[in-house]
């Protein structure tokens, strides 16, 4: 039997890490900040994206997330099949899952607003929008796993860099956009011009293509600088997961997966760095080329460590309160998405608001509320039950 067919529970614990880490909300650091007190301020950086270029850990929960996709598909074919379940039925299933990700992206963006809002900038529209691509190379080899790698990061580079600049003071005023609304107040120069917010490529091919769509308003920009087209190169990250995916279930030894892990990590993440001071900018918010191999690098890394700890090792009891969280991905994130407020009010209901008047009572509100999610996903995990999609 390959050691793949064995649940991988450092995938389910490093997914349960990352999904408290982004329903955490901050654990009401942000709120802190606003404080002005440099403790906060500085603690707070670790919670919060970047404006613009550059990485926090918080800019690596939706690479993670993307990456650790693609790792599970292999796990999910072959169980499949192992089943017996027709090849065909798998890949129909995973189309359906697509649409169904990218109208649950175009529910979340919605929101209260009383009209349907056409935008696929969530993480799981992002998400939708790549996997059938990723069914496509399933199984197909490194060679050609690669090669379309290679063919993504390449060509998404040469649509930006091909692509007149356009981001002059008059090209964000036209927008309505003041410096206060750019990147830190700043414009890129040079050839780095080409990846700046708004006026982008990708964020004019959006000013187009959203606008397609049945809109009350107009659709100009993503205040974030987010674009739909982020879905190809993110399709780079979540390839990388697939192809780490297919390694863990291969014949080689722990010790030799390991070794190409650490190895795969550690060239991606510098090759990254490199490509981001030299050939584009690193910028997280339109998945820049070299930012798919520097998060997808840095998330290999995180992932080999894990695997190492908890596979290798055999540490799995301190596990347990991540892999409660890892096997429900999908319910803590739409719990965190709207529930929030919800479960917020009862807890100031139920306990008394004094609780959350004092100088930390954020941190105390995100904190407890993150532990109602939890115990949410603790007790499905004790009936079985996994809200899968």
């Amino acid at each position: 039997m390959k050691t793949g067919s064995v649940r991988l529970v450092s995938l389910d614990a490093l997914r349960g890490t990352i999904m408290l880490y982004m329903a955490s909300h901050t654990f009401g650091l942000s709120k802190m900040a606003e404080t002005g007190d440099p403790f906060w301020l500085r603690l707070s950086w670790w919670f919060d994206h970047v404006a613009w270029v550059g990485c926090s850990t918080w800019d690596l929960i939706q690479p993670a997330f993307m990456f650790m996709v693609g790792v599970a598909l292999p796990y999910s074919w072959s169980r499949r099949i192992a089943e017996g379940e027709p090849a065909g039925r798998i890949v129909r299933h995973g189309v359906v899952r697509a649409l169904i990700l990218v109208l649950i992206a175009v529910f979340l963006a919605s929101g209260s607003g009383g009209w349907t809002r056409w935008e696929f900038f969530n993480v799981l529209g992002q998400i939708g929008l790549g996997y059938p691509f990723l069914f496509l190379l399933l199984n197909r080899g490194q060679k050609i796993q690669f090669g379309a790698l290679a063919v993504l990061l390449i060509g998404y580079w040469l649509l930006f860099a091909l692509y007149p600049v356009a981001a002059t003071s008059e090209d964000f005023a036209r927008l309505g956009i003041g410096a206060e609304g750019l990147t830190g107040g700043v414009i890129l120069d040079g050839f780095a011009a080409h990846w700046n917010k708004y006026t982008n490529v990708a964020a004019v091919f959006d000013g187009w293509f959203l606008n397609l769509f049945p809109r009350q308003v107009r659709f100009d920009f993503n205040s974030g600088g987010y674009t739909t087209l982020n879905f190809v190169p993110s399709l780079g990250t979540m390839l990388l997961g697939l192809m780490s995916g297919e390694l863990l279930r291969s014949e080689r030894s722990g010790r030799e997966k390991l070794r190409w892990l650490l190895v795969a990590g550690g060239v991606l993440t510098v090759l990254g760095l490199l490509a981001g001071v030299t050939i584009c900018p690193l910028v997280k918010r339109i998945w820049t080329p070299s930012w798919t191999l520097f998060s997808g690098g840095l998330v290999i890394l995180l992932l080999a460590g894990y695997y190492w700890l908890i596979d290798l090792v055999g540490w799995r009891r301190w596990t347990f309160p991540l892999v409660v969280v890892g096997m429900n991905s999908i319910a803590i994130y739409m719990m965190s998405q709207l529930m929030r407020p919800w479960v917020g009010w009862r807890l100031r209901t139920h306990l008394g608001v004094g609780l959350f008047s004092g100088a930390h009572a954020p941190i105390i509100n995100d904190c407890l509320v993150l532990l109602v999610f939890w115990l949410i996903c603790w007790w499905m995990y004790r009936r079985r039950i996994f809200l899968r999609i």
